[in-house]
Order: C-alpha cells, then structure tokens, then sequence
C-alpha cells in the first residue's frame, strides 16, 4: 500500500492496522507450512537416495542375469521368451495430502509373476532365463517406486519455492508498506490534531481580545 494511496483518517486507519494483524497472522501460517514443507523433502530426499540406489543396484542385477541368459541360451531363445510373457503389469494412481499438498500415490500389480504366467515353455528354457525374468521384474517394481518417490519431491520443491516467494513477499514488500501506511496515518493525525489546537487557540485568543476591546 503506498503512502500517497492512503488516507490520513482514523477509519482509514482502523483499516490499515486490521490488515497488519492479518498479514502477520497469514505470514506465521506460511512460514510454519514452509518449514513443515522443507521437513518433508528431507525425508523424501532420504527415500529417493535410497531408492536411487536400489533402482542402480537392480538395474545392475538385471544386465548381468540377462547377459548370462543370452550366453547360455543365446539370444534369439530370449527374445522368443520375452515375447511369450503373458502377464501385463497393471499400475493405478491415487493421491494423499502432504501438508497441503496433494501427491501421486502409486500402487502396482501383476508385475512379479509365476513360472506358469510368463508363457514360455520350462522344457527348452535353461533357469538363467527366468532368474533375468525375475531380475527385470525387481527392476520395474524399483522403477514404479522410484517415479512415486522422485516426482513427490518434484511436488515438493515447487511447493517450497512457491511457498518461500508469497512469505519473502509478505515479510520485505506487505507487511513493511502497510506498517509505513500506518506510521504515516499516525503522523499526519498528530499534525492535524496540533494544526487545530493552534487553530482552537488562535480563535480563543482573538474571542478573548474583541471582548477586552467591548469591555
């Protein structure tokens, strides 16, 4: 609120000091999400450091299992056996709140399966092809966790940074110019209120010496 929008009137300041305890009341509300906020992406960090490294760790295990795979068997054999797998991961996407904050929750089935389920006949197919079956299935259910864990954090950050802006606002630009507004309304109030006792005084002067004058 600049100083030369305001008005010098008492309900003009009523008003301004209503919005000043409104303001602090909304900055102490920001800043408390702020902070709640930030603690939460430290303990997504943890969780994404951790699952960043099990998503290289499996994915690891899985180059390994299926390069093996393709040297026993070799690699049209496979091939013929990743084209035979029958089962169809399924993936559905809910939400929950964070602080506010609304985040992907992701729940996954239908990504491990059986022997029987993968389509591929066991007669003709050494166990190195399912144990890099198996590898790739750990790798995926990884990866699902991993999209849940990075893009809350993504969420997160945004939310922070959003949230950072409107309480540096609120303490360097709102608070700051509502509280000038209020210091000048109270300035200028004192010097009209000084102006007109000078003023009272000057007319009681001048009544008292006409009387002096009659008398």
């Amino acid at each position: 609120m600049p100083v030369n929008e305001v008005k010098p009137t008492r309900s003009e300041l009523l008003e301004v000091k209503r919005k000043i305890k409104l303001t602090k009341s909304g900055y102490k509300i920001l800043k408390m999400k702020r902070d709640g906020l930030i603690l939460e992406f430290f303990k997504i960090l943890e969780q994404a450091k951790q699952i960043r490294e099990k998503v290289t760790k499996d994915h690891a295990a899985a180059m390994d299992r299926i390069a093996v795979a393709q040297s026993v068997d070799g690699a049209i054999a496979v091939k013929s056996a990743a084209f035979a797998h029958r089962a169809h991961p399924e993936i559905s996407l809910r939400s929950k709140n964070v602080m506010g904050l609304v985040v992907p929750e992701i729940e996954t089935n239908s990504i491990k399966s059986t022997v029987d389920q993968r389509g591929y006949g066991v007669i003709g197919t050494s166990t190195y092809i399912d144990e890099a079956t198996t590898a790739f299935e750990n790798l995926v259910e990884t990866l699902v966790q991993a999209a849940e864990v990075e893009t809350t954090m993504k969420k997160l950050l945004d939310e922070i940074e959003k949230t950072k802006r409107r309480v540096n606002a609120l303490e360097y630009k709102v608070i700051p110019e509502l509280q000038e507004a209020e210091g000048f309304i109270e300035l200028r109030l004192e010097e009209m209120e000084r102006e007109n006792i000078f003023r009272l005084k000057r007319i009681k002067d001048k009544a008292e010496a006409k009387g002096e004058i009659s008398s």
